[in-house]
Parts: C-alpha cells; structure tokens; sequence
C-alpha cells in the first residue's frame, strides 16, 4: 500500500504521495510516483492500492475530467458512479484523491465521493497519522500547504511501516 495526503490552505493546495511499493511483507520498490497533475496542470490526483488498478483509474478520471470541462466534482461523481456500477472496474483495489485549488475528493469503488470539512484528506494504509498530523499543523503553524503535506507524510512514514520518506510533492498555486 502506499500512502497520500492533500492539503488546501490560504488559496493554494498540495498533494506528496510517498514512493514505497510493498508485496505481501517486502519493499520491491522505493521510488514511486502515485501522484500527478492532470487537466492542464489544474488537478492533482493521487492513488493508493494495486498500480496497475490506480493507474487504470488515472486514465478513467483523466478522460472524466475532459468530458466535464475540468469541473472536479462532477467529474469525481461521474468516475465513482461508472466504478461502482462496471463489473470490471468494481473489483479496482485502490482509491483516488482528486484536488483543485477549490475542492478535494476521496474516492472509492464503492462509491463514496468523499469532500472532508477540513481541508485536509488521505489515502492508504498511513493516512490515519498524515491526516491527523496535518490538521494538527493546518490549525497550529504557519506552515505552507506544501510544508504541511509534506511534514504530515514524514510523520506518517515514521510509525506506518508501508509509508517511506521518499516523497513525491505535486502543488496548484
């Protein structure tokens, strides 16, 4: 599994996935990217889960977000309805964390759209520690939304053993 957190404060939001990629009890890899910006640069989706099954969900929402003019939400609803009712993509073990500098989605195969009240979501088995601590940050320190996503990951990594260090940090501006 892996973890993702976003972050959206003072008019700007940013997503850090961390890049380690566990089979069963083992690293196979260290270094990647779960995290990318989509939509002209407009919206950051991260996943958490298989790759191969976040990835098929990359282009899925990819292709959400050009039907619907790069409207977030609806694009967020349209994906988790078309997930939930495909047989195909309904056995997808992984979930989505979508972001523009106006909103934030998690989303599942069961068909959640989830928008926290916060500011602040997660994905992945570290998100429980990334969430609390970037609220604890959001609402105690001056740091960045950047600063905080990633200082939130860092903790995370620290007490989730399938969350590292090596982070990957996407912002809007």
């Amino acid at each position: 599994m892996t973890t993702v957190v976003a972050v959206i404060k003072d008019g700007k939001v940013a997503m850090c996935g961390d890049g380690q990629v566990t089979m069963n009890q083992t690293v196979i890899k260290h270094k990647a990217k779960k995290i990318r910006k989509m939509f002209e640069g407009k919206v950051l989706a991260g996943f958490a889960g298989s790759a191969a099954d976040g990835l098929a969900l990359f282009e899925k929402f990819e292709k959400k977000l050009e039907e619907y003019h790069g409207n977030l939400p609806r694009a967020c609803v349209e994906l988790a309805k078309e997930w939930r009712m495909d047989k195909a993509l309904r056995r997808l073990e992984a979930l989505l964390l979508a972001a523009d500098k106006d909103h934030l989605f998690v989303l599942s195969g069961t068909g959640d759209v989830v928008e926290p009240d916060e500011g602040v979501a997660g994905i992945g088995s570290g998100s429980p520690y990334a969430i609390a601590s970037a609220r604890a940050l959001v609402k105690h320190s001056s740091l960045t939304a950047r600063e905080i996503a990633e200082e939130s990951l860092k903790i995370a990594a620290d007490i989730c053993i399938y969350t590292n260090q090596v982070l990957t940090i996407e912002e809007l501006l």
